[in-house]
């Protein structure tokens, strides 16, 4: 595994208007089976690669922030291409604007970003077959326990950043 910064990968939306880079390694990558992320994306699920948002860079265009319900009564902020309407990355409340929570789907070459964990799996499609040796956890799960320190330690200086802008 690359380090954070020797990692970049870019991605955009179908039509072209909005591209991005990420200039480092995600900090974690979820694959949610969770109903609400069912219905908000069409599929079976989503596949969210968590990273700081300074290390995401706006290559073209600019994103339109969408309040979006969640299950958890929190909403979330889902980043859509104005034009095409394609959701690029959500900033969820618990993680506030420090991190976000990138489409996989929208990265030039997903594979480079597998699933560290599946979640909410007690309520993920039963045709989907999960992977061995890729964590599962029925709900979520705490981060503490699962997450290299590497990236609970950036993350940790991520939220200490946009709380003292």
């Amino acid at each position: 595994m690359a380090a954070a910064d020797d990692f970049v990968l870019d991605g955009g939306c179908v039509c072209g208007a909005v591209r991005y880079r990420m200039t480092a390694r995600p900090l974690f990558v979820h694959c949610c089976h969770c109903r609400w992320c069912q219905r908000e994306t069409g599929s079976a699920f989503v596949l969210n690669a968590l990273i700081e948002s300074e290390q995401v860079e706006l290559l073209k265009g600019r994103v339109e922030a969408v309040s979006v319900p969640s299950e958890s009564g929190r909403s979330q902020e889902i980043c859509r291409c104005p034009t095409c309407q394609v959701a690029l990355w959500s900033h969820y409340s618990g993680a506030g604007k420090a991190i976000r929570f990138i489409r996989a789907g929208t990265l030039d070459d997903p594979k480079q970003v597998p699933p560290d964990v599946h979640i909410y799996t007690d309520s993920k499609q039963p045709w989907v077959i999960l992977p061995d040796g890729v964590p599962a956890f029925a709900e979520y799960y705490r981060a503490r326990e699962t997450w290299p320190a590497e990236s609970l330690a950036r993350a940790r200086a991520a939220k200490e950043r946009a709380q003292s802008l």
